[in-house]
C-alpha cells in the first residue's frame, strides 16, 4: 500500500498500478527524501514536475506539503489513468495536470513560459543513462528551471551517478538501502555559494 505520508493529505492511500512496470518509491525512502528537501528547500508555494511519475506519490506528497502547483508526466496511459484517478480521490484537480505521454516528447516542447521549483524524477530501471542524461539536458536547454530550483533524480544504487548537463549541478547524493538519490541544482545558483 502507497499513502501519501505527511501534510494535509498525509495517511490517504494511493492506488497504484499493476504489474513490474511501476515500482513506486516506498514510504520509508519517500519520506526519507522529503525530509532531506525540506531541509534544504521551502515547497510552500513551490510549482512542481514530476517526470516518470508513476502512481505520481512523489508529486502528490509535495502538494501535500505545501507545493502550489504539480505536473505529472507518464508514458504508459494505464498508468497515467492511475494518477489520474489519484487526483480525483484526493480533490487535487485544481493543482495538478497529468501528461499520458513520454516526458523527453513534453520536454522538447517547452514549459510555455512556466518555470518550475522542483523537478522530481525516477526513471523506471530500463530508462538507460543516455535517455537519463537526455532528459536532464533538455531540463536546461528548455529553460524549465526557476533560478532556484531543486532537481531531484532517483536510481538504484547500483546506477553510476546521472551525467549532469552544463547548467545543472550535483549538490549530493544519498543512499537509502538500494536507492540512491541525487539533488542538483542550476548551476548558477552553486556558481554563487
Amino acid at each position: 500500500m502507497t499513502r501519501i505520508i505527511a501534510g494535509q493529505l498525509g495517511g490517504r492511500t494511493l492506488a497504484t498500478p499493476r504489474g513490474a512496470d511501476t515500482r513506486p518509491t516506498t514510504d520509508r525512502v519517500r519520506e526519507a527524501v522529503f525530509s532531506r528537501i525540506e531541509s534544504i528547500f521551502e515547497l510552500t508555494g513551490a510549482r512542481v514536475l514530476d517526470l516518470y511519475a508513476g502512481s505520481g506519490a512523489l508529486g502528490l506528497e509535495a502538494v501535500s506539503r505545501g507545493a502550489e502547483w504539480v505536473t505529472l508526466v507518464e508514458a504508459d496511459r494505464r498508468t497515467a489513468r492511475v494518477i489520474e484517478a489519484n487526483v480525483a480521490e484526493l480533490g487535487l484537480r485544481a493543482v495538478a495536470r497529468v501528461h499520458a505521454e513520454k516526458v523527453d516528447r513534453v520536454l522538447e516542447r517547452g514549459p510555455g513560459g512556466e518555470t518550475f521549483d522542483l523537478v522530481l524524477l525516477d526513471p523506471p530501471y530500463p530508462v538507460g543513462e543516455a535517455e537519463l542524461a537526455t532528459t536532464l539536458g533538455l531540463l536546461i536547454s528548455g529553460e524549465w528551471l526557476s533560478p532556484d530550483a531543486l532537481v531531484v533524480v532517483e536510481r538504484s544504487a547500483r546506477s553510476p551517478e546521472p551525467t549532469w548537463p552544463q547548467g545543472l549541478a550535483l549538490i549530493r547524493s544519498r543512499t537509502y538501502g538500494e536507492t540512491v538519490v541525487h539533488l542538483a541544482e542550476p548551476s548558477q545558483a552553486a556558481d554563487a555559494e
